[in-house]
């Protein structure tokens, strides 16, 4: 057997780099909407939820109120802008017809999704960044475990840009596009915890509340500033762990069906 014939495809960098400058060249040319307009609105949370609640709340599990909302704010920003980002990146050929270009360039399957999800992901990790510079202004802040942080964030961001991604390609119109974030993310973030320990919820709710995914991630990150969380910070990663390997999974089924991509 010729070993050539054997020898594994070659990754072709150049599409993915190209993908990824035009998705990130995209993103500067909407810098406002991008990174600026979330980061007023979680000001603007800081000043209500942090100054109002903060003056009756002083403390929740010996972390000052305005410091425990941070994890949430941030994830809340994280998992919209993840979704928002990666739904737009790939829904733009399918509107402007483009996508058959796409499809019939040397460019794998799994290398056009990075080159999407990698842009995607790379937009929130910044933009939570930047919003957790922005948190730090209004309160003190202190990071016990920051490689774990950042490991959140990195997970977080390419779990969810893998969502948007599928949302992308379900969606037939831009309407579709802010159905699930609007109608389903974010609501579950703000009952995630987001503002609050779900320990504080009565049953039957906090029994309910653990069948939240958003919990997990909101605990994990919380754990991450903190040292302590709603669920072991084990069983967060796991959540996200497997969401993740769901997500690839209906997008290598995607790709292998070309459904609605190709018609």
């Amino acid at each position: 057997m010729n070993s050539a014939s054997t020898k594994a495809p070659a990754i072709n960098t150049h599409g993915i780099w190209a993908i990824y400058r035009f998705e990130m060249a995209r993103a500067l040319r909407t810098l406002w909407q991008s990174l600026v307009t979330p980061v007023i609105t979680t000001s603007l949370y800081f000043v209500v939820f942090g100054g109002a609640l903060g003056s009756q709340i002083k403390q929740v599990d010996g972390v000052p109120y305005g410091a425990f909302i941070v994890p949430g704010l941030i994830m809340l920003s994280l998992l919209t802008q993840s979704i928002s980002n990666a739904s737009i990146g790939i829904y733009f050929p399918k509107f402007t017809g483009t996508m058959f270009e796409l499809l019939s360039a040397p460019v794998a399957p799994m290398e056009l999704v990075v080159g999407f999800v990698g842009a995607a992901a790379t937009k929130s990790i910044v933009l939570g960044l930047i919003i957790l510079g922005t948190a730090s202004l209004f309160v003190p802040l202190h990071i016990v475990h920051p490689f774990a942080m950042l490991t959140f964030l990195l997970l977080t961001s390419v779990t969810f840009s893998l969502f948007g991604f599928i949302i992308g390609v379900w969606a037939k119109g831009f309407e579709q596009l802010n159905f699930v974030p609007a109608l389903l993310v974010t609501p579950l973030t703000f009952l995630g915890g987001s503002f609050y320990p779900i320990s504080v919820l009565p049953e039957p709710w906090h029994t309910i509340s653990l069948f939240n995914p958003v919990v997990y991630l909101i605990s994990g990150f919380r754990w991450a500033f903190f040292g302590r969380g709603d669920v072991p910070v084990a069983i967060s990663l796991g959540v996200t762990a497997l969401f993740l390997v769901a997500c690839l999974g209906v997008i290598s089924w995607i790709f292998r069906t070309g459904w609605r991509l190709k018609n």
